[in-house]
């Protein structure tokens, strides 16, 4: 197992019940990283994993579950991060995604992988945005298909950890 699998479980992100997924997929099992990440010592380990392994000018997270780790990854890596809102706001600059990624070389990172549903939408939003994007790190992937999903894409899906690693 590796170690951020281990400190998942330590901080009790893995949950056994009946779920409801955001895919709408039903589970036996939940893989909270939302509220594992909220201990500082998880978010920056994770962080610094990503800003030692990957190469980016900007990182960027989906709301909710991506924004606390773009932020850190942002600090471990010093370098900007970009939000990218779950829809259009109907005020202000009407933005969907916070922060410049035009022209820049973009890093998404998602908490949880399961459809690849919420990563295509965050690549397809940073494309549309003018940035390249083609890579999604995951704390956590299910291996539900989101791996397939954003392969037919032209993205890459990396995993820090895989749920059968924790499972």
């Amino acid at each position: 197992m590796n170690a951020l699998a281990d400190l998942l479980v330590q901080y009790k992100a893995l949950e056994f019940g009946d779920f409801t997924l955001a895919s709408g997929a039903k589970s036996k099992y939940y893989v909270d990283v939302k509220t594992a990440v909220t201990h500082p010592d998880f978010l920056a380990q994770i962080a610094q994993e990503i800003a030692q392994r990957y190469e980016f000018d900007i990182v960027a997270g989906v709301a909710v579950g991506g924004v606390p780790l773009a932020v850190a990854v942002s600090l471990a890596a010093k370098k900007p991060f970009a939000i990218i809102r779950a829809e259009e706001k109907d005020h202000g600059k009407k933005n969907v995604i916070i922060g410049n990624v035009a022209g820049k070389n973009v890093l998404l990172v998602e908490d949880v992988t399961t459809s690849g549903g919420s990563a295509l939408y965050g690549i397809s939003m940073l494309r549309n945005a003018g940035a390249t994007a083609d890579r999604v790190v995951t704390v956590v992937d299910r291996e539900q298909g989101a791996n397939d999903t954003l392969k037919k894409e032209g993205i890459s899906l990396l995993p820090l950890v895989k749920v059968s690693e924790i499972l």
